[in-house]
């Protein structure tokens, strides 16, 4: 959640985007041969303006494309000066639902997609659920930029669980079990006390983040953000399971099965215990546990990880945690795009960027440039023009939506079997756990009170949390700082949330 000052300067830019000069005032001559396009970048660079790609993505959708880059780390405030200007693209690259997004589109300063999608092949086949999640308070306002669904995975030190001769954890149960283990029973073998089990680092003051702890009260059943009871949505730090899931993380602490330092670890530490040789188990993502292994073989050491997905209950239940299933999206601005029929073509672009072709280039790149196709998969070629193009991609790929229903670009080859066992296993577990995915019922909700008060409620919640792990509040100091939630805008929050639930 964005800074108050910054969601309010935001909101209020609606009221000048609305009325700022247009490209289609009345009589005019339109060109529809050009898309101009904001979008960030991750590189130092971005991509060159005469790149190959940019050449054969103009010929493929029969438009000149005009993008604008700006850095990744101050995009924000690029789209800012973009939107209080009098020159605003036909397509632009929305980060997230911040609270001035959403005031700009409620006031109208956006195109509402929802009616428009089904006449696109492409766009159709975009997913309901993430569709939903991508929503506001159930109005598409962007084609949403896909990402996997399931990520989350329980990373463990294989060498550590083969030590002692333990297997990957199943359940809850099992994971306190192996983090017990590896605190008291020398994993590494050097008779030293100098191990723990679950690493936990600082997580910044927001709930509902896919921390370690949102996981862990998912999979305890308290639901995702939001649990709908008889009907009614409640969040799900008020839930029974909540409270149950904290009170299991604190008897780790307690007993010293979790790192110390688990409330001011930086988040750009949380790889080293694991790595050291220190701690054993972290609860992230799939990526998370890819990085990890890089690091291992790039410091001339053993893949010492193993992985798993989401874990049961202790009653044998799954409640696993799925993202949103979304990165942002692409918006369409009616101050650029005034008409219906200017609005039909740029849908028509962005459905071609949806297609094989046109995903190909946005994430690979150009075969026998700088990647090869073998066994279905890519292979990065080397040199410089094949380093060059695979930087643009990193570019590119910021506006590829991939909304189709199968991924149509090419999935990058494990180098190694080992890397190719690992893919074929993440693979297989995303697949089941998704059956079990609990979405959250609130994701596409968006309430005044949570633009206006949503950071602070949610610190709140995130103090309190860590407050109780630590041991510094009981129960009723919990209870108290939900109390202190509902009279600080939380019981009008939940009024105004199931106001929309019921609407849908």
């Amino acid at each position: 959640m964005k800074k108050l000052s910054t969601i309010l300067g935001l909101g209020l830019l609606s009221v000048a985007f609305l009325s700022a000069c247009g490209k289609e005032e009345a009589g005019s001559t339109t060109d529809y041969d050009t898309i101009s396009i904001l979008s960030p970048y991750i590189e130092t660079e971005p991509p060159a303006s005469d790149n190959e790609i940019l050449k054969q993505l103009e010929a493929y959708t029969g438009k000149n494309i005009d993008i604008t880059w700006a850095p990744n780390t101050s995009y924000e405030d690029k789209m800012n000066i973009t939107l209080a200007s009098d020159d605003i693209p036909e397509v632009m690259v929305i980060q997230g639902k911040s609270g001035g997004f959403i005031k700009s589109a409620e006031n109208g300063a956006f195109w509402d997609l929802t009616d428009y999608l089904a006449d696109y092949p492409n766009l159709f086949q975009s997913n309901e659920d993430v569709l939903r999640n991508s929503s506001v308070n159930g109005k598409v306002y962007g084609i949403y930029r896909k990402r996997d669904a399931m990520r989350t995975a329980v990373i463990i030190r294989k060498d550590w669980l083969e030590n002692l001769n333990l297997e990957v954890p199943e359940t809850i149960d099992d994971l306190y079990e192996i983090a017990k283990a590896f605190t008291e029973n020398d994993p590494d073998g050097n008779g030293e006390n100098d191990t723990f089990g679950l690493i936990i680092p600082q997580w910044p003051g927001s709930i509902n983040s896919n921390s370690p702890y949102d996981v862990l009260a998912t999979w305890f059943g308290a639901g995702n953000a939001w649990k709908e009871i008889d009907g009614t949505l409640e969040p799900s730090f008020m839930q029974p399971e909540y409270l149950e899931s904290m009170q299991f993380v604190k008897d780790m602490v307690e007993q010293g099965y979790v790192n110390r330092d688990f409330a001011t670890m930086a988040a750009d530490k949380w790889d080293e215990p694991f790595i050291n040789g220190r701690g054993g188990i972290i609860i992230d993502t799939y990526s998370r546990a890819a990085q990890i292994s890089n690091k291992l073989l790039q410091a001339g050491e053993e893949d010492l990880v193993v992985f798993t997905g989401n874990l049961k209950d202790n009653s044998g239940t799954m409640n696993a945690l799925p993202t949103d299933g979304y990165s942002g999206f692409l918006a369409i601005p009616k101050s650029s795009v005034q008409t219906e029929e200017h609005l039909k073509e740029v849908l028509t672009f962005l459905d071609k960027l949806n297609d094989k072709e046109a995903q190909v280039l946005l994430n690979n790149g150009i075969e026998g440039i700088n990647f090869e196709v073998v066994d279905g998969m890519s292979v990065a070629l080397e040199g410089s023009e094949a380093e060059a193009l695979a930087n643009a991609v990193k570019g590119y790929s910021q506006i590829g939506m991939n909304v189709t229903e199968d991924t149509l670009y090419y999935i990058a080859k494990p180098d190694t079997e080992a890397a190719t066992e690992s893919y074929e296993k993440r693979l297989s577990l995303m697949e089941a756990d998704l059956e079990h995915a609990v979405f959250n019922p609130a994701a596409s909700y968006n309430t005044d009170t949570y633009v206006t008060k949503g950071a602070q409620l949610d610190q709140i919640i995130s103090d309190a949390r860590v407050q109780f792990i630590a041991g510094q509040i009981d129960e009723a100091g919990w209870e108290a700082a939900i109390e202190l939630w509902k009279n600080q805008g939380g019981t009008q929050l939940m009024e105004e949330t199931n106001a929309l639930h019921q609407a849908q």
